[in-house]
């Protein structure tokens, strides 16, 4: 018997507690109807959090359809859009092959072999996330015109999204248990068999998790895609925006987008599967020895190096020489500063609300398997792949027809950022979530603790880490967020990222670098903590 097994025993040979009983000292609901209260507890914040990211779809039924079905199916239809579907699938299939060959790799390295400076590398290979898709695609392209189109694209949006796989594939090799790897290979299996059958479906949530956020950041880029001159649906989104006050083409276009975001999804949650991994015995787990690297250290070396080089190094080596270099322009230390306090405030607002709306959402998503929380988890990433100006313009639209004291407010920015990023904190929370043993709160629960207690007493000190480190990394992606700040930022204030965009779209590389290079400096810093503290 385990030792779940015997303290679930001991506990229902205990007298029931005293808020076990129902009213007249009749005994509560059974133990099987106990167990799904969690759910009725969580249910209505994850509605909520679901409606707010469902909220710009309402939107885009209503500009599609404007001008009847016929004319949105035509734009639909257009040889164009099916172009630019094909060309936003190849950009978006082809970042996450090579963010997961990255992102495992990196993972592999630093957590399981004996790297020389592991905890170093760590640390680099989450550094990326600083910098933004816009400033590394102006790195690349002035380094040579000729990476303009889709070789650019790939390469600025890889080096910028990879550590959205490595992040969670480290952070559950780093929780595998070794016992689990030696008794299999006690039973005779080789190194290759043991990873496949014993390591590898354990890392395949984490993979499959990390590769859905990097194709929805992908097919919502609109920096990247935009400097580089690469036709994708944000792209073209935009420029009929802003072309045309005819709403319809760009809505239309964005309800396709929502529709590969929806298929993305249902195909991450078949790969992920239904599987938990969490221990359930005694003790606790026994990190594995590293594996000897031997002749392949050399390689393993330079391989690490080569992808801080060029995700890391070159885009600030580029910021440095406009620095010092440039001559178009002047900067202001003052203004400087306030841009960075509103930026810093902003992003902390925006990254606390997106954690509280997915604390919910999380725990149904790994704690219940049913169509609902299913439906919820899938609802909360209707927002990631939509373009900014049209999840901004959404919020326009509900503002001034229903709130409209809200409009170019600061709560209706920290919204547009908890609909376009809640999928960061939602993926975060339910790994969390899924690594904490699941008995713990069965025998809480057996002990008469209330599904609310439960909730406050086990399940969130649990998953307490992962939920930080999630709320940090919705902290960075907020501080890089481009077109809906552009749009829905109170009046008179300004983000680094909206000042970088004022000063390139003018041509004034050299006025732009030190917001570019501000920006970088307080997005890396919860990006290094980030990796010490996975490391």
């Amino acid at each position: 018997m385990t030792d779940a097994a015997v303290t679930r025993e001991r506990a229902t040979a205990r007298p029931a507690p005293a808020d076990a009983a129902g009213p007249g000292g009749r005994p509560s609901a059974p133990p099987a109807v106990r167990a799904r209260r969690p759910a009725l507890i969580l249910l209505v914040p994850a509605c909520l959090a679901a409606l707010l990211a469902l909220l710009p779809l309402g939107y885009l039924g209503v500009r599609a359809l404007e001008r009847g079905p016929a004319y949105a199916w035509d734009v639909v239809a257009d040889a164009r859009t099916l172009s630019l579907l094909g060309r936003s699938l190849g950009l978006a299939l082809t970042v996450v092959a090579l963010s997961l060959l990255i992102g495992v790799s990196l993972a592999w390295l630093t957590v399981r072999t004996d790297l020389p400076g592991a905890r170093a590398w760590a640390v680099l290979a989450t550094l990326p996330l600083a910098v933004p898709s816009y400033v590394a695609a102006f790195a690349w392209l002035s380094a040579s015109r000729q990476l303009a189109g889709f070789t650019g694209a790939v390469l600025a949006l890889t080096l910028v999204s990879f550590p959205y796989v490595y992040l969670p594939v480290a952070a559950v090799l780093r929780g595998i248990d070794a016992a689990q790897e030696e008794a299999a290979r006690s039973l005779g299996l080789g190194p290759a068999a043991v990873f496949r059958r014993v390591t590898l479906p354990q890392l395949r949530p984490a993979a499959a998790g990390g590769a859905l956020l990097v194709a929805l950041y992908v097919l919502s880029d609109f920096g990247a895609v935009s400097l580089l001159r690469y036709d994708t649906f944000t792209r073209a989104i935009h420029t009929s925006y802003r072309a045309s006050f005819d709403r319809t083409p760009a809505a239309a276009l964005s309800v396709v987008l929502v529709l590969l975001t929806v298929a993305l999804v249902a195909a991450e949650a078949r790969t992920r599967g239904r599987a938990g991994h969490a221990r359930t015995g005694s003790g606790t787990a026994r990190p594995a020895l590293p594996a000897r690297l031997g002749p392949w250290r050399a390689p393993a070396l330079a391989w690490c190096a080569a992808v801080a080089a060029v995700s890391v190094a070159f885009p600030l080596g580029t910021l440095g020489y406009w620095l010092t270099a440039g001559n178009s322009g002047s900067w202001e230390p003052g203004l400087l500063l306030d841009t960075a306090l509103a930026t810093l405030g902003v992003a902390a607002a925006g990254a606390v609300f997106t954690a509280l709306l997915a604390l919910p959402v999380g725990v149904l998503a790994a704690r219940h398997h049913g169509r609902g929380a299913r439906l919820l988890e899938q609802a909360s990433y209707a927002g990631h792949a939509l373009p900014g100006i049209t999840v901004a313009l959404a919020l326009v639209f509900f503002a001034v027809r229903y709130a409209y004291p809200l409009y170019q407010e600061l709560p209706l920015l920290v919204g547009a950022y908890a609909v376009l990023f809640l999928p960061v904190a939602v993926a975060a929370t339910r790994a969390a979530v899924l690594q904490a043993p699941p008995v713990l709160e069965d025998v809480a629960r057996s002990l008469g603790r209330s599904p609310l207690r439960v909730l406050r007493e086990v399940t969130v000190p649990l998953a307490a880490p992962g939920v930080a480190a999630g709320t940090a990394l919705t902290f960075v992606v907020i501080m890089k967020e481009l077109p809906a700040t552009l749009l829905l930022r109170p009046t008179g204030m300004d983000t680094l990222a909206t000042r970088l965009w004022t000063e390139t779209a003018t041509g004034s590389f050299a006025a732009a670098a030190p917001y570019a290079a501000a920006l970088i400096l307080l997005a890396a810093i919860p990006s290094y903590l980030l990796g010490r503290h996975r490391a």
